[in-house]
């Protein structure tokens, strides 16, 4: 019966890890998924699964010269949630470091 016990465990905790490295190597593959990564870890877990997401072409454009160098694009979201101080979190800034993709807020144009 322990050992049982032992097995049906040491499974749970392997069938865990096993998911949680997929998932956290899957988080990062488009920007998308890096947007939606960001809102959810940054207590936005709605807006993460609801919010549409599109390139802000007129704002990469504007800091084409900063953002060339970043090796980074803004996209906007459609249904921006607000922060703590009650701004809207339009938009957001995708870097590409190597094969990921990593978001952080950028403000309003």
């Amino acid at each position: 019966m322990k050992k049982k016990l032992v097995v049906a465990v040491t499974s749970m905790i392997i069938g865990c890890s096993i998911f949680i490295g997929y998932v956290v190597s899957h988080a990062h593959t488009t920007p998308q998924m890096a947007i939606r990564t960001y809102l959810f870890l940054s207590e936005h877990p709605i807006s993460a699964l609801t919010t549409g997401i599109v390139e802000n072409q007129f704002q990469t454009e504007l800091d084409r010269n900063i953002l060339e160098l970043q090796d980074a694009k803004i996209y906007s979201l459609t249904r921006p949630p607000l922060d703590v101080s009650g701004n809207h979190l339009i938009n957001v800034k995708v870097t590409k470091k190597g094969a990921s993709y990593f978001a952080q807020y950028y403000g309003e144009a």
